[in-house]
């Protein structure tokens, strides 16, 4: 449990932590969880983000990996308030001004805990990668143009904050990701076929758009398993290796398995 103020509320943060054997201090992975699928099932709040595969999967090249939750997620204090609906049972809402300062709260909540985890001593803050899954993964970016000195590398993983069954999905989604474009440096997005919540024709367009804004990266599209759900894409890192580890190695960082 990480103790932060955020919002001027003091509050602790869990924290799931992998690690290579040894004492680093290591490259580090920060990694963000995503959503609770449509956010009517308050039940789930509390479940825990591993992602034990994809952070193996670091590890095994000599990165640490930090796994923390926001607030009201996975075991961390406070509330859960990510852009519901006012009736919050209906779960998350299409409408922008709920939706978008959900985003915004959660970007506080990364703010709030960053430092506590550079500040670890086995963390090497020089190699340091921002990364997440689904809503994990559009706050990765929008979060690297928030602060662009921090993260060597940035990493996206089916990022999106509604999916594009919402009405405003591409307001809402494009407008966090191109708060992104203020990085200035080469990003990764990681997307699926047959994804239930952003189909690749959304995806596509988003990172175009990004492109257009002047974000720089790269958008690689994956055809899972049949019958796999292309959201869940991170779990399957024999279909994102070679491309990831190419990233890394661009951007100065471990990238071959020990």
């Amino acid at each position: 449990m990480v103790p932060v103020t955020v919002d001027g509320e003091s509050v602790k943060l869990a924290l799931i932590t992998y690690k290579p054997a040894g004492n680093g201090p290591f490259p580090t992975l920060i990694f963000h969880h995503g959503s609770t699928g449509r956010g009517n099932d308050p039940s789930s709040f509390a479940r825990p983000y591993e992602a034990r595969t994809m952070a193996q999967w670091f590890t095994a090249r000599g990165f640490a990996v930090l796994l923390p939750s926001r607030r009201g997620r996975g075991g961390s204090e406070g509330r859960y308030d990510e852009g519901f609906s006012i009736d919050r049972i209906s779960g998350y809402s299409c409408d922008e001004t709920l939706s978008v300062p959900g985003a915004d709260r959660a970007l506080r909540d990364i703010d709030a805990v960053t430092p506590a985890l550079l500040a670890m001593p086995f963390v090497d803050r020089s190699r340091v990668a921002v990364g997440g899954v689904s809503r994990g993964g559009i706050l990765s970016i929008a979060w690297s143009g928030r602060q662009p000195a921090v993260p060597r590398a940035a990493i996206n993983f089916v990022g999106g904050w509604m999916g594009a069954g919402c009405v405003n999905a591409t307001s809402i989604n494009r407008g966090l990701l191109n708060r992104g474009v203020a990085y200035g440096q080469p990003s990764i997005w990681l997307y699926g076929e047959n994804d239930t919540f952003y189909p690749l024709s959304h995806t596509r367009a988003n990172f175009a758009a990004f492109q257009k804004a002047g974000g720089k990266g790269a958008f690689h599209e994956f055809t899972p398993p049949v019958g796999t759900n292309g959201h869940f894409i991170n779990s399957l890192p024999a279909l994102w290796t070679p491309v990831m580890e190419a990233y890394l190695a661009e951007r100065g960082l471990p990238s071959r398995a020990n």
